[in-house]
């Protein structure tokens, strides 16, 4: 567990959270605005594990769910907070060409590269600076991936910024580089419960997703390529529902994945204009979400996959449906989809990304 931080008041802040088993230190650090509206993430993976956020009565909870200590995180196997490249998602068969060239990665995920491979960004010890820009307070993470890593071509040079607005915004900006023509995807795979973290299941969560369309998965997760309407799917997010009324309706894209975990098709006005991907709302707390994203896609997850085996500070053991993911991206298996936007970077230009998760309350 970390140290105690006796700095409280507005600022970026750090403590140390404890050593890793190959004995490397990991520092916790904290944003918080003058509303208290606060942000804790670690320099392992830039791994976020605690947002702060009031309910309709100004009481604050976590809305994030966390790990208990430091050794679940060094495994976290489900990706809790962490910052996730260099390919978020999943790359089918586990390889790409680019360049004519066949670039084979890990197989982590059945037949197919999730997340980056066995050892993603989500692993690395990140150095982290403040900034400050107007009342906007900045912490900077920045790490470069070597050439060849996980299979990747070229050394990837990431800056992202973690912000905290007094708007109760929390902004992330991803930069990236690269020395060889290569392919990146990066998100951030925070786990949300807007009730807090200790409540259980978001079924309840009413949710609206800025998408007419989606990209259908086969038997393995892989998109089959095909861009088809969520019209007349339990997909359909367009009008705010209920996050459990089509969960189990026994469509195929639902059995496939064991509920929602599927890229959305953002509507946009232009290809990276900054806006609303989903806004999700808890009638319980009153505490409302909106994401904004300069990505083409959403990958909504309904945390399948959480069975109990784990536990946050609060106590409570995790289980399935007990959060939601909107994990802002780039389509899944583009290197290998044609027709889907590129992922490809070359060498002299800079990747730029945005995203902001706003929180507020059906008081405002």
């Amino acid at each position: 567990m970390p140290n105690q931080d006796v700095h409280s008041g507005p600022g970026l802040h750090h403590q140390t959270f404890g050593r890793l088993s190959d004995g490397r230190a990991v520092t916790e650090y904290r944003l918080r605005n003058a509303a208290g509206f606060e942000l804790r993430f670690l320099d392992l993976g830039g791994i976020v594990t605690t947002i702060l956020a009031p309910d309709r009565q100004n009481r604050f909870a976590n809305v994030n769910l966390d790990h208990a200590d430091l050794a679940l995180y060094e495994q976290n196997p489900g990706y809790f907070g962490a910052l996730i490249g260099r390919f978020a998602n999943r790359i089918g068969g586990a390889a790409f060409t680019l360049g004519g060239k066949r670039y084979d990665l890990a197989a982590n995920n059945g037949p197919n590269t999730l997340h980056g491979g066995a050892v993603g960004i989500d692993k690395a010890i990140w150095d982290v600076r403040a900034a400050q820009s107007g009342t906007s307070l900045s912490a900077v993470l920045t790490h470069t991936s070597p050439d060849g890593e996980e299979g990747f071509p070229g050394a990837l040079k990431m800056e992202i910024v973690y912000s905290l607005h007094e708007e109760n915004e929390f902004r992330i900006d991803y930069k990236a580089t690269t020395t060889a023509e290569t392919v990146l995807n990066l998100t951030n795979h925070a786990y949300f419960n807007l009730a807090g973290n200790d409540q259980g299941s978001i079924l309840d969560h009413i949710i609206e997703i800025n998408a007419e369309r989606f990209t259908p998965v086969d038997l393995n997760g892989i998109p089959t390529g095909e861009i088809a309407p969520v019209e007349g799917t339990p997909l359909d997010f367009r009008t705010a529902k209920p996050i459990g009324a089509g969960i189990r309706i026994p469509h195929p894209q639902i059995l496939r994945q064991n509920g929602y975990d599927h890229n959305f098709v953002l509507e946009k006005p232009a290809p990276h204009a900054l806006t609303l991907a989903a806004r999700v709302y808890d009638p319980k707390s009153g505490r409302i979400m909106e994401v904004e994203t300069t990505e083409p896609g959403v990958q909504f997850y309904t945390a399948n996959y959480l069975g109990g085996g784990s536990a946050g500070t609060a106590g409570v053991a995790y289980r399935q449906s007990d959060a939601f993911c909107l994990e802002t991206q780039h389509f899944p298996d583009s290197p290998n989809q044609p027709d889907f936007p590129t992922t490809v970077l070359q060498p002299g230009h800079i990747f730029t990304s945005s995203t902001i998760y706003r929180f507020k309350t059906d008081r405002d």
